[in-house]
């Protein structure tokens, strides 16, 4: 017996495939949908923590800020102490320093130079006076520059031809001359000393003031 089919059966097939269909649209969108809110979430979570750890940092930056002025003005307290205390130390190295200037210029005077003032300012002092020739001033120049440690930067700042009175009929050219030059301190010239190519150990000192002096 031949059975025949007379529906519709494209259309019901059709029907049937639509349906699959969209039932697998809507099965897709609703993963599709649940996997971006879990990747929403995740990212959220995500944000959330690098939030929390910016912020931790920024507490801990903050803090640091405030260690290092902290540090500086330290730091600055300290070099004003420092410089408070290399001003007493260079007091008290010094204290002998005029008897230590008078020695050792009457050491490196040649013969024939007289000083006539002497003024200090500081670590400069300024001579002035009178020699029998200009070479007796520039011997006095390479001695205070070459011959010792407490004196450096030797400077001409004149030298004046002149005349003096021997007698009353007889006068002799002198050259008059001002010499600017700078005094080592002491805590300087306690350091060894480099003198014509040769170091030269440190000077002796002792509260009394130096020892040998010519007299």
């Amino acid at each position: 017996m031949i059975l025949i089919n007379l529906l519709p059966h494209r259309e019901a097939a059709r029907k049937q495939r639509r349906d699959f269909f969209n039932v697998t649209l809507g099965i897709s969108a609703l993963l599709g949908g649940l996997i971006a809110g879990a990747i929403f979430l995740w990212y959220q979570s995500q944000i959330s923590t690098q939030q929390g750890k910016n912020l931790v940092l920024s507490n801990e930056i903050k803090l640091l800020e405030g260690q290092i002025k902290d540090i500086a003005g330290l730091e600055g307290e300290i070099a004003a102490l420092r410089a408070r205390q290399q001003a007493v130390e260079d007091l008290q190295a010094d204290r002998n320093q005029p008897v230590h200037l008078l020695s050792e210029l009457v050491k490196q005077l040649p013969d024939g130079v007289y000083v006539s003032s002497m003024n200090q300012e500081n670590q400069i002092v300024t001579l002035q006076g009178i020699a029998q020739s200009n070479e007796r001033v520039s011997e006095l120049l390479r001695n205070l520059a070459n011959n010792t440690p407490r004196f450096s930067k030797p400077e001409l700042v004149e030298i004046v031809a002149g005349n003096v009175a021997v007698s009353p009929r007889e006068q002799k050219r002198i050259s008059n001359f001002k010499i600017r030059v700078r005094v080592m301190r002491s805590s300087e010239t306690a350091k060894p000393v480099t003198l014509g190519g040769v170091a030269v150990p440190p000077v002796a000192e002792s509260p009394a003031g130096p020892a040998g002096l010519k007299k």
